[in-house]
């Protein structure tokens, strides 16, 4: 059976032995922001015990914990949204590639005006290319947002300054998502005009 740390602290001016699996600096760390939260409601109320002050301490980490936990999950809606979003797109693309070639195989034109098409069909499917392209990069930034959050996740067990340092990386977390739902939103509406161009050129032909 491994060991465990055994660590003396001071916390508003009592020593405790601390004994847990995590590291001297984590269990440190833990006791001086436990000790430093406890002095400050100590000087807001200067008339309280050590009893009150360490229920109030206790009662404003909860809140702080669950206050994060709920911002966490809030991303994780989040997510999920982008994720059926970026589903939705790639289905539109696809539908968009097999109206395409139906269109192809169903329609002839002159030399000239096929010609024409060919070229506009061309730079139809470069920019189709790019959007792509761009999905990929946004599905990359999901994963990437779904790492971070999970690691919060995980800096919330362990970490002491976790409050304010998770607080803004949630906050980022959030705009950028918000930025990657404006994205997806133009590449909705880029694909729609596409569709109206393919649209267009078909009744060209016919």
């Amino acid at each position: 059976m491994e060991e465990k740390n055994r660590v003396t602290v001071r916390i508003l001016g009592t020593e405790y032995t601390i004994a847990g699996d995590a590291s001297r600096e984590q269990i440190v760390s833990v006791a001086d922001f436990v000790d430093g939260k406890m002095h400050d409601l100590m000087a807001a109320a200067p008339n309280r015990g050590k009893g009150d002050i360490a229920v109030l301490a206790a009662v404003n980490t909860a809140d702080d914990y669950f206050n994060l936990l709920r911002d966490t999950e809030d991303m994780r809606a989040q997510n999920a949204q982008l994720r059926k979003d970026v589903e939705h797109f790639s289905q539109l693309w696809e539908d968009a590639k097999r109206n395409f070639i139906q269109y192809k195989e169903e329609n002839q034109a002159t030399s000239s005006e096929r010609m024409t098409l060919q070229r506009e069909l061309v730079e139809k499917n470069t920019t189709i290319a790019d959007l792509r392209g761009r999905i990929a990069t946004l599905q990359e930034q999901l994963q990437s947002a779904q790492a971070k959050n999970q690691s919060l996740v995980q800096r919330l067990q362990d970490q002491e300054d976790r409050k304010t340092t998770s607080m803004g990386e949630l906050k980022a977390m959030e705009e950028k998502c918000r930025e990657m739902e404006n994205n997806y939103f133009d590449l909705q509406m880029e694909n729609i005009r596409l569709k109206g161009e393919v649209e267009r050129y078909k009744k060209i032909v016919e």
